[in-house]
């Protein structure tokens, strides 16, 4: 999994549920040669996936290719902003102490700025905030992709965070998906986050059940537990190329400042000539 920023992401150990989130990941094993997109499909219950990698492996997207492509797309100046919306299954006891694990200014503000964004997000969050899970999910600005049930880890070691075993890691993206149908989200596309972005070749194998491509980035926007968002601002502006993925958050108690750095990356952005896309429209590239 390749990494084009060096930010550290500060207290990515402290229990929170943003732990192990945009950070470098452990090196995984290197992903499948992409396959073809599908064609892009007018129905948004039809979104583009990647085809299974060797003996069924999970497909792994990071950016749109930036060679090839269909009349020369692939240069094209888009980019895909996404928000992880972490909370793993043991915080329920933190979120009813008042903690926020979401960031509904930070949704309102993508609302008011136009920018449609893929969100990630876990089971558990979907379960603590329904009505935030249903408005997003129904909202065509936006579509709701899987990050896991738990928000724990799919390989080890991946910053501290528990191990899904290999037997439940298929389960574990499925019980996300219920619970997103259970929040009353319809806008949900079957593509997969894993927690940390950790990854290996068990983790590949066992999810090919769930039928589902696996989506990393290219720009780590090094938002989780940052308070200068000017930094973050800088971070994201500096990696963005045609066709990158961004990884960012909306979990407002790990990343307070990421509200006020999008304020300051989407003007600029658009001023440099680019436009803003979901992951389903920069995978059929």
């Amino acid at each position: 999994m390749r990494k084009t920023t060096t930010l550290t992401v500060a207290g990515v150990l402290t229990g929170a549920a943003l732990a192990g989130c945009g950070g470098p990941a452990p090196a995984p094993v290197p992903p499948p040669t992409p396959a073809a997109s599908t064609p892009a499909s007018a129905a948004p219950e039809k979104p583009p996936t990647m085809a299974p990698g060797p003996a069924g492996r999970t497909p792994i997207f990071e950016r749109r290719p930036t060679g090839g492509g269909a009349a020369g797309r692939a240069a094209e100046k888009v980019v895909a902003l996404t928000f992880d919306a972490d909370m793993t299954a043991d915080q329920g006891p933190r979120a009813a102490s008042g903690e926020r694990f979401d960031n509904p200014e930070l949704v309102a503000l993508l609302r008011r700025l136009k920018v449609p964004s893929t969100v990630f997000m876990t089971g558990r969050w979907a379960e603590e905030y329904p009505a935030q899970a249903k408005a997003i999910g129904t909202d065509p600005l936006f579509e709701i992709a899987n990050h896991s049930y738990s928000h724990h880890a799919f390989s080890s070691p991946c910053y501290g965070l528990p191990v899904v075993g290999k037997a439940t890691m298929a389960r574990e993206v499925e019980r996300a998906f219920t619970a997103f149908r259970k929040a009353g989200a319809r806008n949900v596309v079957p593509y997969f986050r894993f927690p940390g972005g950790c990854y290996d070749e068990t983790a590949l194998r066992a999810l090919a059940p769930a039928n589902v491509t696996a989506v990393q980035w290219d720009v780590v926007s090094g938002d989780a537990f940052a308070t200068d968002a000017d930094a973050v601002a800088e971070q994201v502006l500096d990696g963005v190329r045609p066709g990158s993925l961004v990884v960012m958050h909306c979990t407002r108690s790990a990343a307070p400042a990421t509200e006020a750095a999008v304020r300051r990356i989407v003007p600029e952005l658009r001023e440099r000539g680019y436009r803003f896309v979901k992951v389903s429209e920069l995978m059929t590239g």
